[in-house]
Parts: structure tokens; sequence; C-alpha cells
């Protein structure tokens, strides 16, 4: 399907990103990034989604998984720093199966020790984590994104999620292991686990490379999980770097993300930039 096959009720805004592109070193500098939401069919319904994209030529597509906290402004921004790099980005709501993006407003106060707030995520993360959900995700929205003038087929696909979304792009790398060319989790949920569908036992399956980053505090929890994360790629002759940040905390990455506890900032802007470095550096080896 054509980006002209974009339905009439979409729209384009162009959105400013020099500041952004200078942080990161961007190549195209100064120029604006292309933002418009679009629908994407799927075998469980239509997904609403952000594709953001240099305003011209054609370039690697990268799918971009969100936290708990679903397709926001955050993740655009985020995704919009990236297409300054020169990439054509994809931003699902993961959630579309249950309510359209945004499902929250201001997360500023949310609070995840508190069971009530809490279980509102419940039913998102059920949506997107149940059985072979997110495979049949990832394969139709990079069958969307090979099918868009903005996107350079002859280059693979990258992908990289947050929280939650670390475990999505695992899945997303072993299911278009024919695509994925390079895949980053950044404070990564249910990475390790004691089940038989745990996301590291799909290693002998992907093709990519992979960085996996590590808050400190979900090191503490799971000292383990580092350990079984790189023996697990190593066996399958999977190139992986899996390190953990030791000043930061679950979330560190994404700037809007609640407070701890303690009343201090999740997001980590020095451990942020540092991570933004690898992921830049992994897709410039994989995204070929």
């Amino acid at each position: 399907m054509e980006s002209d096959d974009i339905t009439r009720r979409d729209f384009v805004k162009t959105t400013a990103v020099a500041g952004i592109a200078a942080a990161a070193g961007a190549a195209l500098g100064a120029q604006q990034m292309v933002e418009t939401n679009v629908e994407i069919r799927t075998p469980d319904g239509t997904c609403d989604a952000a594709f953001i994209h240099p305003p011209t030529g054609s370039h690697p597509a990268v799918v971009v998984w969100p936290d708990a906290f679903g397709l926001r402004p955050a993740m655009r921004d985020l995704a919009k720093r990236l297409a300054a790099s020169g990439y054509s980005v994809l931003v699902p709501n993961p959630f579309y199966r249950v309510a359209k993006a945004p499902v929250f407003g201001d997360i500023s106060n949310f609070n995840f020790g508190d069971p009530a707030q809490r279980s509102k995520l419940t039913p998102l993360m059920g949506s997107i984590n149940a059985e072979g959900a997110a495979e049949k995700d990832a394969a139709a929205f990079i069958a969307w994104l090979d099918g868009q003038r903005q996107v350079d087929r002859s280059k693979r696909v990258g992908s990289q999620g947050y929280c939650m979304g670390g475990a999505l792009v695992v899945r997303t790398a072993a299911a278009v292991s024919n695509r994925v060319g390079a895949g980053a989790s950044f404070h990564g949920g249910g990475l390790v686990t004691a089940n038989p569908n745990s996301p590291h036992l799909l290693a002998p399956k992907i093709k990519a490379r992979m960085y996996f980053g590590i808050a400190a505090n979900d090191d503490a929890r799971q000292p383990d999980a580092k350990t079984k994360l790189k023996e697990a790629f190593d066996a399958a002759k999977v190139p992986v770097e899996v390190e953990v940040y030791p000043q930061a905390q679950h979330g560190w990455c994404v700037p809007d993300m609640p407070k701890q506890a303690n009343g201090q900032p999740t997001y980590n802007k020095t451990d942020a930039e540092r991570a933004w470095g690898k992921l830049l550096a992994l897709y410039k080896a994989g995204l070929v």
C-alpha cells in the first residue's frame, strides 16, 4: 500500500527538530521532519500509528515500540529525533485492540505503587502481550512500511523498544527475521522469564544485531537476566551487547516518565544520551 492510500482523515504536520537534531549530531540538521497519522490493517483490526520521516528521499525503516503508556508526544519526539538522523520511523499504538491513542493524558503523577492506577495498565499490556499478538503486528507493520515510498526496501529494518517494548523488539526480530537487521531494548521488561515463550529463548530465530541496555534497579531485581540474555544470544551466534547502566533507573530514556518513589526524576539525560549513541551505532552497523 502506497503512502497515497492514507485515509482522508489522516493529516500531515511538520515539526522543527533543529535543536534535537543538533544534539544527536543528525546529518539532516535543521530540516523539518514530516509526521503523519496513519492507520494500518492487521489480522486483529486497525492500528493507529505515527509515521515520521525526512521530507525527501527513502530511508531505512524503524519500528518503535512504546512503553506501557503507549503512543504519546514523548514517543513521537523520540521518533522525530531518529528521523532527523535519516530513518523512516513508525510508532504504533500497541493497545489499538483496546483503545485509540493516546490512552493516557498527563502521566507525571502516575504511581506504579498504587494498585488502582497500576490496574489501568493490565488490560492494555495484556492485549499486546497475548500469545502471537506482537508477531502478527510486527509482520503487518513492516509490510506496511515496505509499501511506503519513504522507505528504502534495500536496507534492513530496525526496531527499538522501551520498558514493555523491549520484549516486543525481540519478538519482532524473531517474527520478521528476514527483514529486521537491528533491535534495541532500553530498560526492557520481561526479557527473561521461566515461561517456555520467554523472549530470550527466541534468539535462534533472530538474524539481527541486538542491544540490551538494563537499568540498575532492574538488574538488582533480576541479576541473572543479563547473563542469561548474553548466553542465549551468544549460543545462537547473534551479535549482541548487554550492559547495565549503573546510575540509571527503569524508564531512564523517556523524558516524560513519572518520578521515582523517592521523588527523584526517572529520566537521566546523561545516560539517555549515551543510550542514544548506542542506538545510532547499532543502526549504522545493522541496517545495511
